[in-house]
């Protein structure tokens, strides 16, 4: 396969992952677990689909989709931080929900297409030989991406809001007893993780297929759950880890549409089944970088 091609869709295959798994970093650095990042992923899906179609702009959708995935793990957020509900059977059914809601809503889109998301052109930049059509010639939201990941980074590593965030997310009580509002600072972390997964999706139903499918994200928000964990919880981590996620899906599928003689089922779960290896090897040599208060609830009488 052409080399210049095979990086090129890399970057695109990584994209949605890279989204989920970097709005899901932010949320367990504040201390919170969330399994819902499917549920959003398919909603934002069917969500950007549906506006993007009906307003016929893809951006738009964009917006849209990144909204419904907030406003869903909002939800989510006052089960949780409000109401104290177990943060790990509420994520699986907000899954659950985001399923069924966007089975219901896609139902009415099925067959339609969704207006093309142009290339974003960066004059003589995107000329350059190999460089330019590998990577200057993508349409803005790999760009947007990729921007989010330095910024979430700065973000962390270098404001003080960020350092608060990562002080409610290793120790919530004495956060607390110095003043911080450890709720609200969890549930804008949730409110942020939402949305990059509703983005997320929206890539799936308005770039990469593009066409409304039921269940289109294919378990992408379960892989995004455990590149956050092989990154160590760090930002740069979950662009390396979405990458090589991308890479591996990518070359499953040019070897099926080669004719290879491994069953393509085999080739079908090979992203999946690597993840799991990949997690597999990381437990055994030991966790490092998780959030010393992830998955706990908080309580400011406790």
């Amino acid at each position: 396969m052409d080399p210049v091609l095979l990086v090129a869709s890399i970057m695109v295959s990584a994209t949605p992952i890279l989204l989920a798994a970097l709005g899901e970093m932010v949320v367990e650095k504040s201390g919170v677990l969330n399994l819902g990042v499917e549920g959003m992923m398919i909603t934002g899906a069917v969500m950007g689909f549906a506006i993007a179609v009906t307003s016929g702009s893809p951006l738009m959708g964009f917006a849209g989709a990144a909204v419904s995935g907030a406003v869903l793990s909002l939800a989510f957020g006052f089960l949780t931080q409000y109401l104290l509900s177990n943060q790990v059977a509420t994520g699986l059914g907000l899954t659950l929900v985001g399923l069924g809601l966007s089975a219901l809503i896609g139902s009415h889109y099925e067959g339609q297409r969704a207006p093309a998301l142009g290339k974003l052109d960066m004059p003589l930049l995107s000329d350059i030989p190999m460089l330019g059509r590998m990577l200057l010639s993508h349409d803005i939201m790999v760009y947007v991406s990729l921007a989010l990941v330095a910024a979430v980074w700065a973000f962390l590593k270098y404001t003080r809001a960020g350092l608060i965030l990562r002080a409610v997310g290793e120790d919530h009580a004495s956060a607390h007893a110095l003043g911080y509002k450890v709720v609200r600072v969890r549930m804008a972390a949730i409110a942020f993780g939402g949305a990059c997964a509703g983005m997320g999706g929206a890539y799936v139903s308005l770039v990469r297929v593009p066409q409304w499918t039921e269940g289109m994200t294919a378990g992408a928000g379960w892989i995004a759950l455990a590149i956050v964990v092989f990154a160590s919880w760090r930002a740069f981590g979950v662009l390396i880890g979405a990458y090589l996620f991308g890479g591996v899906t990518v070359i499953q599928l040019n070897l099926q549409a080669a004719g290879t003689t491994v069953p393509v089922e085999l080739l079908s779960m090979s992203p999946y089944l690597i993840t799991i290896i990949v997690l597999v090897i990381i437990s055994a040599r030991g966790v490092q970088g998780a959030p010393a208060s992830l998955g706990r609830s908080f309580h400011a009488s406790s």
